[in-house]
């Protein structure tokens, strides 16, 4: 299934589940950026957060309670990150599931928390305790596409990919969020988004369902390099759509897989073509690599090389910077063997220049929004494939700029 209308969508009806978004100012008034989402009952749960060793309050509460594998609800709100606060962020984290918990009638360590936003402030617990009997109260008055607006901090628009699936005859639906256009660059989760489905999952299943999917969706994309200290993605399955579990080795598993990572890919996706003021998006795919670790390696040189990736930006076919990157990688190269093409305009023949008209067609391929990278290396069946965005001058202003 494909993901090129890059929009957001209702998020379809998830049996079970409801969300509530409401404005906690918590940065700054005039928009969304608190959020819940309940489920009717306890649901089977998996998350991956991020493998920086400074990690969020929030982080460090939800890596201990997911550890059952059971949750009920997740509130999350944007703009401050409750990061690096100390042992005032952990019980600010703690007390907003307190609150929500206590709104919703439900147990404490059945509620994870996510935050996103700017690191080192407290959150601003007054007006978070203010707005909570509104978020816990307005449950089912929002929709999933609400809850990825209240998530947004540099996002220019909300991510939301929904998917319907079968299983015992029974239907069921899969709806997911995610936010992120800066600090991506995964080692497990590297943003925020949240899946919920009705769907009766195998407990072990899921986890690894899970897990596999978000290794090929937010594990292989790049925006600038940075790991952020908040990143969180998990799933929810409540089993409200009545359908007999789904478990490993059969048919209804593999289609499950196969939604679930559809969904993740597309959201990926959509980070980075939404990438701090970046203007494109790029596949780098590597092959021929005498192992699968080798091509990650030089992938993902290629796709972090800030004159890669300005190179892109000034739609200048610089072939050579791309070279160089593989070159410094640490992955095997011979530079007599490679070869490497702009969608299917090869620029370079065995190391070197391919000549002719490929400077002229290769310089056309860049000025499209969207196009592929392809390095051949012609040493084993190793491949790899990221995705990556350019570098432009807004990247720097926005960042200059985050806090203010």
């Amino acid at each position: 299934m494909g993901c090129e209308m890059l929009e957001s969508g209702s998020g379809g009806s998830v049996k079970g589940f409801r969300f509530s978004a409401v404005e906690a100012a918590v940065k700054k008034p005039g928009r969304l950026d608190l959020a819940l989402i309940l489920s009717d009952a306890p649901t089977v749960t998996a998350a991956v957060f991020t493998t920086n060793r400074v990690k969020a309050a929030p982080v460090l509460l939800s890596l201990e309670r997911v550890t059952e594998g059971v949750s009920q609800a997740l509130v999350v709100n944007s703009g401050n990150a409750n990061a690096c606060t100390g042992g005032q962020g952990m019980a600010d984290a703690a007390e907003t599931a307190r609150l929500v918990a206590e709104g919703c009638g439900i147990a404490e360590d059945l509620v994870l928390v996510a935050s996103t936003g700017v690191i080192g402030k407290p959150l601003p617990m007054e007006r978070m305790r203010a707005a909570i009997p509104a978020l816990v109260h307005g449950a089912a008055s929002r929709s999933m596409e609400d809850v990825a607006r209240a998530i947004m901090t540099t996002d220019t628009f909300p991510k939301l990919e929904t998917r319907a699936g079968e299983a015992g005859g029974v239907k069921y639906t899969i709806s997911a969020v995610a936010k992120g256009s800066g600090m991506i660059m995964p080692n497990m989760a590297t943003m925020l988004s949240f899946v919920v489905t009705d769907a009766a999952v195998e407990p072990a299943f899921l986890t690894k369902a899970f897990r596999k999917a978000v290794n090929v969706s937010f594990n292989i994309i790049t925006v600038d390099g940075d790991t952020s200290t908040n990143d969180m993605a998990s799933v929810m399955a409540n089993g409200m759509a009545g359908n007999p579990p789904i478990c490993e080795g059969t048919p209804e598993a593999e289609r499950f897989e196969s939604l679930l990572g559809d969904i993740l890919l597309c959201l990926a996706k959509q980070i980075v073509l939404d990438g701090e003021g970046a203007t494109k998006m790029v596949e780098i795919n590597i092959r021929g690599a005498v192992s699968t670790a080798d091509a990650k390696k030089a992938a993902m040189a290629v796709a972090n090389s800030s004159l890669v990736k300005t190179a892109f930006f000034g739609q200048d076919a610089n072939w050579g910077r791309i070279l160089a990157a593989v070159g410094y990688s640490g992955a095997e190269i011979d530079q007599d063997r490679a070869s490497l093409y702009f969608d299917d305009v090869q620029m370079v023949k065995d190391g070197v220049f391919a000549g002719g008209d490929a400077e002229a067609r290769g310089t056309e391929i860049l000025k499209k929004r969207k196009f592929s990278v392809t390095i051949d290396l012609k040493l084993g069946e190793g491949s790899a494939l990221v995705y990556t965005s350019d570098l432009s001058h807004d990247y720097v202003s926005i960042n200059a700029d985050y806090r203010t």
